[in-house]
């Protein structure tokens, strides 16, 4: 089962671009994964905060394959501890499907085509982050999840 983190825009900052890719290089022990950017609209400045979610949201679902199981990674979506993402990533991965794709969305969120596309929500805080700083946890706590799985000694209860 392949992994993939789709995003919206490209991370700008050097410091978050080294730990994913840190993160990324680690979790390719594990599973097939990947990171894809969807490039950032152009002309965003000239176009409501619908408009922008719209055209995100085609470009988002342009990239999606028939059999994808797609989990967005939302403020509404459902929390889990580590060991509870551990125990739903397992179920997730023995499941059909060829992929499981996390997306992370724009600045404005998801349109509604692609929440009705969605299989899955997850929250991964009630606190707000920068969608550069969300891509940075998410691969950790992937990272994390997989270590578990295999009873790795990087998580501690």
């Amino acid at each position: 089962m392949k992994v993939t983190l789709l995003v919206v825009g490209k991370t700008t900052e050097r410091y978050f671009i080294d730990a994913v890719d840190e993160y990324t290089t680690r979790l390719k022990h594990y599973l097939p994964f990947d990171l894809t950017v969807i490039p950032d609209v152009k002309n965003a400045k000239n176009l409501n905060s619908d408009q922008l979610k719209e055209k995100e949201g085609t470009e988002i679902l342009n990239y999606l394959e028939p059999g994808d199981y797609i989990i967005l990674l939302d403020e509404h979506g459902k929390e889990f501890t580590s060991l509870k993402f551990a125990a739903h990533m397992e179920k997730r991965m023995a499941g059909s499907g060829k992929r499981i794709v996390f997306v992370i969305g724009g600045a404005y969120g998801f349109s509604q085509k692609v929440y009705e596309k969605a299989h899955d929500k997850i929250s991964l805080s009630k606190m707000t982050f920068s969608h550069q700083m969300i891509r940075l946890i998410f691969t950790e706590q992937l990272y994390r999840a997989m270590t578990i799985l295999k009873g790795q000694a990087y998580h501690h209860e």
